[in-house]
Order: structure tokens, then sequence, then C-alpha cells
């Protein structure tokens, strides 16, 4: 009898105990096909997010699915298949959100965002490393390194605020070097993500309105926290991600207090404002590649190293 899943973490080997299917139902893995879960599911009942080592990914349920180890107890393999460990692999990790920006309550929840470097073995695997693993039980998100850099270059409001946190839970070497260097992830691209995603999204909201009458509030509220960042990252070449100087104003969105046109009128403002910061800042038009590049071929080298060296000690 399959051994039933409990509390499987995010980096776990598993065995799917049903063929996993894709597209108009096509076959894309026979059962009995080995996965890394990238997601844990928020409740009891929802379902774990797997990754097979093509890339494809499926949601399956907890009954679907059987942890390798357990697969292999149960056939009597004597072969045993080290379990990941994701948190030996974190190298950096901080809290954002809403205690972040300065702007929680009693009954804010701790976000936690975070770096993993993936161990050599998993990296050079058919498997390959996972960009990211979610655990929505513990509200934290782990990304690789390499895509890490890779969404920092295209300036990631998310990811940038990563790097600027007030509140840092874990800091390793690499980390170090990581944060030193911060700000060649900061270019006028700021321009594109930040104030480009939050006109897309109010237009979206407009249309909402239009058609339902109703605004996420809260939504809204960090879209106008969002410009605000955005326009100051141009002018101070650094993300300043906490905002409480605004925060009564910005709370009284998210609570519904401020009128539709109030609100529209304030965006409208800030767009222009962040326009003007475009024309002002010193920040280069794109980011540093090399530097990021430098930092990832480093970290690679040092992890195949430390893998080279445990394996003939």
């Amino acid at each position: 009898m399959a051994h039933q899943p409990d509390n499987i973490s995010a980096g776990t080997q598993v065995v799917s105990l049903v063929q996993i299917r894709g597209t108009n139902d096509s076959l894309q893995h026979p059962k009995g096909a080995v996965g890394v879960v990238t997601r844990t599911p928020v409740a009891a009942g929802e379902p774990y997010l797997v990754r097979f080592p093509d890339g494809f990914e499926k949601a399956l349920a907890a009954g679907q699915i059987e942890v390798l180890k357990h697969f292999k107890d149960r056939l009597g393999d004597a072969v045993r298949t080290p379990r990941f460990d994701l948190e030996s692999c974190v190298v950096y990790r901080c809290v954002v959100g809403s205690r972040a920006y300065g702007l929680d309550g009693e009954d804010s929840d701790t976000d936690r965002r975070g770096i993993y470097v993936s161990p050599a073995d998993l990296q050079w695997s058919l498997h390959g490393a996972p960009e990211q693993f979610e655990d929505n039980q513990t509200q934290s998100c782990y990304w690789e390194l390499q895509k890490f850099l890779a969404m920092a270059l295209k300036a990631n409001p998310n990811i940038l605020e990563c790097l600027y946190s007030p509140l840092v839970e874990k800091v390793t070497p690499l980390a170090d070097e990581l944060l030193a260097m911060r700000g060649s992830f900061l270019s006028q691209m700021v321009f594109q993500t930040f104030n480009g995603y939050a006109l897309s999204q109010f237009r979206k909201m407009e249309q909402d309105l239009r058609v339902n009458g109703a605004v996420r509030w809260k939504h809204a509220m960090h879209l106008v926290r969002l410009l605000l960042s955005g326009a100051a990252t141009l002018r101070q070449g650094r993300v300043p991600v906490r905002v409480e100087e605004h925060r009564d104003r910005l709370l009284a969105v998210k609570a519904g207090e401020v009128s539709w046109e109030e609100l529209d009128a304030w965006r409208r403002e800030l767009h222009r404002d962040f326009e003007t910061a475009l024309g002002e800042t010193s920040l280069p038009e794109r980011p540093d590649y090399e530097a990021a590049n430098r930092l990832l071929v480093g970290a690679r080298r040092r992890v195949a190293s430390d893998a080279t060296n445990e394996r003939t000690s």
C-alpha cells in the first residue's frame, strides 16, 4: 500500500501514482514518473505542483503522489536517494509585503522570499534545478539564483524589493556579494516595469468598475505604492521599500475610504511625477549584465568545487 504524503516540503522528489496528462488529455508521463514538488498547498485538500524532468508541471492531489524514498522503501530497494534539503541551499531570506512596507496591521501575514543555489548534482541531473519553490503554508517563495538574477536584470519590482528589504533573516557570504552589487540591477528599465505594470492594472480596474461596479482596493493601494517606490528609485538610485510617510493615505485606499475619482487623480499625478523622475535620473539605460553573470558563474564554480571535494574526501 502506498505511503500517503503528509505535509511534503518543497524540493521533495515524489512518484506519480497516476498517469500525467496534458493538453487534450495527451499522455505526458506514465504512472510511476518521478518529479519534484515545487509548490505546496495553501490548505488541506489542495494539490501539490510537481515538476517533471522535461519541465512539464502538473497539479496533483496528495493521494496521487508518493514520496520517492517511501516508494523505494516499500519496494525493498536498497538504494537510497537523499532528500533535497532546501533550507541548507538557501543563501538569502527576507520579509516582504506589508510588514516590509510599513503598512502592516495586527492581522498581516508574514511573507518571506529568498534565494537558493542548486546543488551541483541537482543542477546537472535530468530533472534540472527547479527555478522556484513555493510553500503556501509558510507564505514563502524561493528562487534559484539564476532565475532571481534574470528577473532582477529585468527590473522585476518584487525581486528588486527583496534586495532592498529592511527585514532580512538570513544572509550568507554569497548573499553579501549580491547585496553589495544590488545597485548594478537598477536602471531606467524601472520606469517600464513599475510604471508600465501599474498603468495596465489601473486600466483593468477601470474596466472592472464599469462592468462590475467594484474595485479591489487592496490591489489599488499596492499599485499606488509601486508608483511611489518606482519614482523614488529613479531619483535615489535605491529602492525605498518602506512607505511609512504615505501610510495613512495608502491604508485609507485599502479600506475603500477614498473615492475612485480621488484615487484616479492621485495615480495620474504619480504617473506624471514618474515621467519627470525618468528625465532627471542618473541611472543607466540598462543594468550591469556582466556583473550579474560573474556572480552566477562564481557561485556555480564554488558549488561544483564543493561537490568534488565531498566525493574525494
